[in-house]
């Protein structure tokens, strides 16, 4: 808030006390308009969190008499934007328009009638304000919160809506979060009521720190609330549905915007951060966004070709030609079978060929494998095993 504007309010009319009003009467009303009016009180009510804004900002000025004393001075000298000439300035009303004195010598160079930076430097300092920002409490957002969700296989492939338990900190209900148990909070005088303070770098600028009176809330308790210890904030459960995107994947990190603990004086409310743990399925595997299934196979069906039906996650099942001389451990594609991707579009199926070597054999099947065996006696598939082996 500039000067001008601190000056032209009348902070007297925003408590509704007159200009002769003594401290208690002046700590009355503040205290009554902030129940009214105060942000927890008024949720989403963007209205009552200005009058609540105006209202703490004119008990931080009128409450301290110091304060008070250099207010009631400035209005004096400049009342209702108008400058008030001294005695030898000769007769009549003499009228300034304010945003001239107030936005710095316009063309003058520090001369007669120039004041240099302009009024603004002298009342800049007022009160503490930097000529800029008002002494106000800032709107505070929500903490984050962290918490974990376990999925089975098929959840993390298609999305999940879960239950999630959690514990945050939101609003003291004893004190209404104001940290006061007779909801009169006072604004920080350390920090202004903006939470931090500024310390300098040595490097020609200056870092912000949480106040440390305060404890970043940017309000004192001076009647602490038994239940919050004057915090404002009190641990609460809740229960939320969440909904988990499909193809999240073991580990994964998800951010939900606006669903941590709650903000406060108005503040938005943090995040929420689900960190998900997928079980593993019996059957099917998963690489980025294609599943995988090994597919077990006969002899001969790996040697003379054939069609095998094949699996796929929460579908019907597909078929799959193999052709002849189909070796083991060879990966064939089921295109669309796969993950879903952020895109919409799925992965595919990754499906491995193992050749399935009975353990017993009887009958006609040993008789056929003795056959065979005969009839390709000649051949050697270790031959260029050993050749290799030779040459290296």
């Amino acid at each position: 808030m500039s000067t001008k504007d601190f000056i032209e309010k009348d902070y007297y009319k925003v408590l509704g006390v007159p200009k002769d009003a003594t401290e208690a009467e002046i700590k009355k009303a503040y205290r009554k308009l902030a129940r009214e009016f105060h942000p927890d009180a008024n949720k989403g009510n963007t209205k009552a969190e200005e009058r609540f804004k105006e209202i703490s900002e004119a008990n931080d000025v009128l409450g301290d008499p110091k304060k008070r004393k250099e207010y009631d001075e400035a209005r004096a000298l400049f009342g209702n934007g108008g400058f008030r000439p001294g005695p030898g300035a000769g007769g009549g009303s003499f009228n300034f328009d304010l945003g001239d004195l107030f936005g710095g010598a316009q063309g003058g160079g520090g001369g007669a009638g120039g004041f240099g930076g302009g009024l603004g430097d002298v009342f800049g300092g007022l009160f503490n304000r930097g000529g800029t920002t008002g002494a106000r409490t800032q709107p505070r957002r929500g903490q984050d919160i962290d918490t974990e969700v376990t999925l089975s296989f098929t959840e993390a492939i298609e999305g999940a809506t879960v239950p999630l338990r959690m514990t945050s900190q939101s609003p003291c209900k004893a004190c209404s979060g104001t940290g006061d148990k007779n909801g009169t909070p006072r604004v920080c005088p350390t920090c202004v009521g903006t939470g931090q303070v500024a310390r300098g770098s040595g490097g020609g600028f200056s870092l912000t720190d949480p106040c440390p009176d305060c404890k970043g809330r940017g309000l004192i308790a001076e009647h602490p609330c038994l239940e919050c210890k004057g915090s404002g904030r009190a641990k609460s459960s809740r229960t939320m549905q969440v909904r988990i995107p499909a193809g999240v994947t073991d580990g994964q990190r998800i951010r939900l915007r606006g669903k941590g603990a709650p903000g406060e004086r108005g503040g938005p409310s943090g995040d929420l951060y689900v960190v998900v743990h997928v079980d593993p399925h019996p059957v099917f595997g998963r690489k980025d966004d294609n599943l995988t299934v090994t597919v077990p196979v006969t002899f001969a069906e790996a040697a003379l070709g054939g069609e095998v039906r094949v699996p796929t996650l929460g579908g019907p099942a597909l078929t799959l030609k193999l052709p002849p001389g189909t070796p083991n451990g060879r990966t064939m594609r089921a295109r669309g079978k796969g993950a879903v991707r952020k895109d919409g579009t799925r992965g595919d199926l990754l499906v491995t060929v193992e050749v399935s070597v009975p353990k017993d054999l009887t009958g006609k099947a040993r008789d056929a494998l003795e056959a065979y065996r005969e009839a390709t006696a000649g051949e050697d598939p270790r031959a260029e095993l050993f050749q290799a082996a030779k040459g290296a």
